[in-house]
């Protein structure tokens, strides 16, 4: 005859895996954290290689607008301003951007216009990042 589990050992076993669960859950939100930070950076790093390259490929002025809630690419061709490329910021993510908006431009030969280095400091929970941009288009994750 199959003999089943009784309502003890039942509440039993659920207790041991809420324990479980209460000691991995810190763990996994961290690791959470370090790979949302981290793609963030990337994807900072990725928008100004992009810019870099659309300005000295179309030979115009190209912006790059760095924001928590946007990154945008955008070419000034005489008198227009023309879209290139827009994708989600850091703060859809739940990451924190530090620092208010800002443009960054690129001049056809590839060099940023007005700026020594531009340093964009990326958190969320315990684990951050920074990522560095050198005036001459070079990209450091720190």
């Amino acid at each position: 005859m199959p003999r089943g589990f009784t309502l003890v050992e039942l509440l039993l076993v659920l207790a041991i895996a809420g324990v479980v669960l209460l000691i991995a859950l810190p763990s996994v939100a961290d690791t959470r954290d370090r790979l949302l930070v981290e793609q963030a950076a990337y994807d900072i790093a990725a928008a100004h290689t992009r810019a870099r390259l659309t300005a000295v490929v179309e030979g115009h002025l190209a912006l790059l607008t760095v924001r928590d809630d946007s990154l945008r690419l955008d070419v000034v061709d005489g008198v227009d301003t023309l879209p290139r490329w827009a994708a989600a910021g850091p703060s859809q993510t739940g990451v924190a951007l530090s620092g208010g908006p800002r443009i960054v431009p690129f001049a056809p030969i590839g060099v940023s216009i007005g700026l020594a280095n531009a340093t964009y400091a990326l958190s969320r929970g315990a684990r951050s990042r920074q990522v560095v941009v050198s005036r001459y288009g070079r990209v450091r994750i720190q």
